[in-house]
């Protein structure tokens, strides 16, 4: 109650960089890909900061919408989940053996990638539930041989519930022979585990593409982390991709101009002189650069807006992106100032700077763009 009222009381201030998180379109993904594979649940992946959309926002979100079970990567994260998420938490990361036994174990499951973990969990005395995981053929982290494991270690698996059989595709998003081997594999294990007598309740290795991709009732839960987003995980040669089009962008980011530079032709700007004007114009500056997650790739390049009386006005990245700051040419709009809300994402997959663009525009992915959020913007459901 007390932090309750404290946060009540807390004084809100109007904030300079914001981004804003539709909760509608957030339930609008969760549904379509729910029906794609409607005899699947979906276990959202919140880790990253929610992939930057704010792990609070989100977990309140999916709150809101009856999720069962939300994925992440940290002991941190857990913390932030276990206040804003109703439902239970499947830890997808490694931590320090010592972190285990802080975990709230009636609301945690964990995945269990080889014997150092195991062995911590067995010791716990508290019968963790556990998901493990398979290594298909990524060589990055699981369990290769899953009947070697199992005898090796029979001891200490008698010690933890197993709740869940778990991989992760190295081709998500595409169709070819490596997914059909990591399949193979996987379900290989899967028939071992029922063998022994364990039939697992959550058997997933599917991420956003493999919600569209995969085709085998086996799997029973798939997790979800672009696409819940809103952004498409195929490019435009695969089958799936006109489908996936129909997710819905949640995130758009808006910053504030706070001084306008009236400047004349041959004048430079910012850094190293890197742009000069070629007619008289207007420089907007805004308090957005390459710390809050603006990357130095679109200096010169990238195109933003404003709407100002009911006017779409462009903006282009002038100059180099500095650390705070950084510096856009209204093309001479006299109508441009200070206090005025800048679009840097837009929410309209048409405009030049919806996510997908810029990432195509500086050479990248979606996701690499939207981690790099700074923590501290604030996120507003709207």
């Amino acid at each position: 109650m007390i932090a309750y009222l404290r946060q009540l009381l807390k004084p809100k201030y109007p904030t300079l960089n914001r981004l804003e998180i539709s909760a509608e379109a957030i339930k609008y993904n969760l549904e379509f890909l729910r029906a794609q594979q409607p005899n699947a649940k979906m276990i959202p992946v919140v880790k990253s900061n929610a992939y930057g959309h704010g792990l609070k926002e989100i977990c309140i979100i999916l709150s809101r919408l009856g999720v069962e079970m939300v994925a992440l990567d940290s002991f941190p994260e857990a913390q932030i989940a276990y206040r804003y998420f109703k439902g239970r938490v499947l830890l997808l990361g490694e931590m320090q053996i010592p972190t285990y036994r802080h975990l709230d174990w009636s609301r945690t499951e964990i995945c269990v990638y080889n014997e150092e973990t195991l062995s911590a969990l067995a010791a716990l005395g508290v019968r963790p539930k556990v998901h493990l995981f398979i290594n298909t053929g990524m060589n990055r982290e699981g369990i290769k041989d899953l009947p070697l494991f199992w005898d090796k270690h029979s001891q200490l698996l008698s010690k933890v519930d197993i709740n869940g059989l778990c991989s992760h595709l190295a081709d998500g998003e595409g169709d070819g022979t490596f997914n059909d081997k990591q399949l193979k594999i996987f379900f290989e294990s899967h028939d071992y585990l029922l063998s022994q007598g364990v039939s697992p309740k959550w058997v997933h290795l599917g991420n956003s593409a493999g919600v569209f991709a995969l085709k085998d009732e086996r799997l029973n839960a798939y997790r979800p982390g672009l696409a819940l987003y809103g952004y498409n995980p195929f490019s435009s040669e695969s089958v799936h991709y006109e489908e996936a089009k129909k997710l819905q962008p949640a995130l758009r980011l808006l910053s504030t101009v706070v001084a306008v530079q009236k400047i004349q032709p041959g004048e430079a700007v910012s850094y190293n002189a890197a742009y000069r004007s070629q007619h008289d114009t207007s420089i907007a500056v805004i308090p957005f650069g390459y710390y809050e997650g603006l990357d130095r790739r679109l200096s010169n390049l990238a195109d933003f807006y404003l709407i100002k009386d009911k006017k779409k006005i462009p903006l282009k990245l002038a100059g180099k992106v500095c650390m705070n700051l950084s510096c856009l040419d209204a093309g001479g709009e006299a109508s441009v100032t200070p206090g005025d809300t800048v679009v840097l994402i837009s929410t309209d997959k048409a405009d030049a700077n919806s996510l997908e663009n810029l990432a195509k525009l500086q050479g990248t992915i979606p996701y690499e763009i939207l981690v790099k959020f700074q923590a501290n913007i604030r996120r507003n459901i709207v």
